[in-house]
């Protein structure tokens, strides 16, 4: 039997070295696949890295609750378990369903498609600003300027104010207090939230043709978003609807660099290997770490007694590479299929609602690297973000 590691799920230093713990994770798959895990300043968590597992959790809303204590590590304070309960991420049945209806209009499947050629034309306007350069920081030059530019034209913004809540995003997401100290998050919130406001307040006295102007005017029975719920539907919006594109972009140009066949495989059959490529990076890579959940009453998860108020906390990488699952686990595969990756959730009332979006971007943009830029490669290495919740690249410079 493999020795066990040291078992830290929670350290951002953890993340920050290959994305994800993978060593930790098989072990605990194998041998402790519902795990008590201490907090220094915390009451603990039931870790779950098995994909069946996290499954289960995920479609029992009632059962295990993302309201009690919300989705993230560490459990918030009283003042901030308010504030994230505003957030869509953290409502549980039935008023998650009542902010589903309000919002959910401008995330159809059908409405993705629709969207290709705007994220086409803004996808070939951030390569035409770099291509002369033959090189530059992928992440900021490029991964970071689609799902910023695109929230920006689909509210009504200008690009550069999407930039600017970019920015505000990368200060949110890091662990390390020496780069952000609490009150510089806490600035960064205050600035995206009185941005939000000065939308609403813009899109109703000018109303255009963009989903800023559909949120602020939705109503299902009479009943509209307060100004606070706007707010940070907004926050989340930027923050999930940015995190998602950029992670995946820099993280899948990072693993056709470390697998130069299934580039070349790729490259060879982009027309009938793209989508399935993407599925592969968003299993492979797993921008989202993790969710948790409070247990509302005792239940069984694994064959482990769970008591009520006990936090689950489900591991999406791991889940992703549960050999019970997916064949392989640990190949990278740019034609698996099927791939059931649960890296946009694993169903219930959560799945995320921009997946479909997301994935459109995804595609458009690595349809536009690998055409115009044949010979893109590493420039030297990455440097991942300090976060233990986003397994994200904070810089990666590239030449071609």
């Amino acid at each position: 039997m493999t020795s066990k590691p040291d078992i830290n799920l929670i350290s951002p230093e953890t993340f920050a070295a290959t994305g994800h713990p993978w060593e930790q994770y098989a072990w605990l798959r194998k041998n402790a696949p519902v795990y008590w895990h201490d907090e220094p300043n915390g009451p603990g968590f039931w870790a779950i890295t098995k994909y069946e597992d996290v499954r289960t959790i995920s479609r029992l809303p009632k059962v295990f609750s993302s309201y009690e204590t919300s989705v993230m590590l560490p459990d918030p304070d009283p003042m901030g378990l308010y504030a994230q309960r505003l957030m869509m991420l953290n409502m549980d049945p039935p008023q998650h369903d009542r902010f589903k209806l309000l919002v959910s209009r401008g995330f159809t499947p059908k409405n993705a498609p629709l969207l290709r050629p705007k994220i086409e034309e803004l996808a070939r306007d951030i390569v035409d600003a770099v291509l002369a350069k033959g090189e530059c920081d992928f992440v900021s030059e490029i991964a970071g300027r689609l799902p910023s530019g695109l929230i920006a034209e689909l509210m009504g913004m200008p690009r550069a104010d999407g930039e600017r809540l970019y920015d505000l995003t990368e200060i949110m997401h890091t662990n390390d207090d020496a780069i952000a100290p609490p009150e510089i998050k806490m600035n960064a919130v205050g600035e995206m939230l009185g941005y939000a406001q000065t939308v609403a307040d813009l899109k109703r006295q000018n109303p255009g043709d963009d989903l800023a102007t559909i949120l602020v005017n939705a109503e299902i029975d009479g009943d509209h978003l307060t100004d606070e719920e706007f707010q940070w539907f907004f926050l989340l919006l930027v923050n999930a609807g940015g995190d998602t594109t950029r992670n995946l972009l820099a993280a899948g140009l990072q693993l056709l660099f470390d697998h130069p066949d299934q580039r070349t495989k790729l490259i060879g059959d982009l027309d009938g290997l793209l989508g399935s490529a993407v599925e592969e990076m968003l299993r492979y890579c797993s921008p989202v770490t993790h969710f948790k959940r409070t247990a509302m009453q005792d239940t069984i998860v694994g064959g482990q007694s769970i008591k009520a108020g006990e936090r689950v906390v489900m591991f999406y990488g791991s889940a992703n590479r549960d050999e019970d699952i997916f064949e392989n686990a640990d190949t990278f595969d740019v034609a698996r299929h099927p791939n059931p990756h649960v890296a946009f959730g694993a169903g219930g009332p959560h799945l995320c609602l921009g997946m479909h979006v997301a994935r459109v971007e995804l595609a458009v943009m690595f349809r536009e690297l690998l055409t115009r830029m044949p010979h893109i490669e590493a420039g030297g290495p990455i440097e991942r973000m300090h976060s233990s919740f986003i397994a994200g690249v904070h810089r990666m410079p590239i030449k071609y």
